[in-house]
């Protein structure tokens, strides 16, 4: 589709002012795609921030293999641990927002990026500041991404519209770290991605953090494609991908830390609430049942019952804070 115009009094949209900023662990096979990718990018971002969970495979080599090549600034940090997608994308956003960046790109490293990514979301950055764009899946089919959250029982909606009319975006009140698009000015109202999630529902929660202080949408545009292949059940209008232990404990875990921000803003019902866990839960059971052919894993799922709730308990719990605008330069 035709990128959107500015509107006049917008300030144009500047490619060096982005920073993507990429968390990788132990595949390096995958990140070199990625940086391939940014290679072949024009307009290109002015900076790439690739934060290494603590790889014991030879990420840092590879990174350093595209320093001279890859046209623009890498910025390389390698944590002494793996702090997960959410630790990681936390970091990752700081060094980007430290560096002054305007805009920060987030992806993981399973993805690479369209020669004209970059112009196409910084052709609707005069008018929002959380932007989410499309991506192909591996097979290179239409990716669906579940870009609306049922807000009271905090879970996504499976079942929003597919479909973009002539506007080219649609409102969302989500995220996906896999290519979320973001303003340095909502950054540092709601602070950097909580790193205590470890992995999931971390971007789903900084994006709806995202849209209560702006218009966050989701744009017509494929930006991504996915370069790993996953194990999926086909449901005919959508696809259920397979999972793993770890992500079944911490979908049903950190529903705590979602829990503790409801309360905080005031959001809070106990019983939707209580009905969006109820269902979340089941949604695991059916996926390990349908997508991998197995009911081993459900311990996985208590037990992260059992440490959400005595998050929910922490009574010393606070949110992440706003940053100060003072970092690196002041928001606008």
């Amino acid at each position: 589709m035709p990128l959107p115009s500015a509107t006049p009094a917008a300030t144009p949209f500047d490619p060096a002012s982005a920073t993507i900023a990429v968390v990788t662990f132990n595949r390096s096979m995958l990140l070199t795609k990625l940086l391939e990718s940014i290679v072949a990018m024009d307009p290109k971002p002015g900076h790439v921030v690739i934060v290494d969970n603590a790889s014991t495979d030879d990420t840092t080599e590879v990174v350093e293999s595209f320093r001279d090549r890859i046209g623009t600034e890498i910025v390389y940090t390698r944590l002494d641990t793996n702090t997960g997608g959410s630790g990681g994308f936390s970091e990752g956003m700081r060094i980007a927002y430290e560096l002054g960046s305007t805009w920060i790109w987030m992806m993981d490293d399973d993805v690479e990026v369209m020669p004209d990514g970059l112009a196409r979301m910084g052709a609707w950055a005069p008018r929002f500041k959380s932007i989410q764009g499309r991506r192909y899946d591996y097979d290179g089919s239409e990716f669906y991404w579940q870009y609306r959250v049922a807000e009271p029982l905090a879970i996504p909606i499976p079942f929003a519209p597919a479909g973009f009319d002539d506007s080219g975006y649609k409102e969302m009140n989500s995220g996906c770290f896999e290519g979320m698009f973001i303003h340095r000015d909502i950054v540092a109202q709601i602070g950097l991605p909580d790193p205590r999630f470890f992995i999931y529902w971390d971007d789903q929660m900084y994006g709806w953090l995202a849209s209560r202080k702006t218009t966050a949408v989701i744009v017509d545009e494929f930006v991504l494609r996915r370069t790993r292949e996953i194990k999926q059940w086909d449901m005919g209008i959508r696809h259920m991908n397979a999972s793993s232990n770890a992500y079944r404990y911490y979908i049903m875990r950190n529903r705590g830390y979602i829990k503790q921000y409801y309360r905080s803003l005031g959001v809070y019902n106990p019983v939707l609430f209580g009905l969006g866990s109820a269902l979340t839960f089941g949604k695991e059971i059916i996926r390990l049942v349908f997508v991998e052919r197995t009911v081993r894993g459900t311990s996985n799922l208590f037990r992260g019952i059992r440490d959400g709730r005595r998050i929910a308990k922490d009574r010393s719990w606070k949110p992440m804070p706003p940053l100060a605008a003072s970092a690196g330069q002041p928001a606008a």
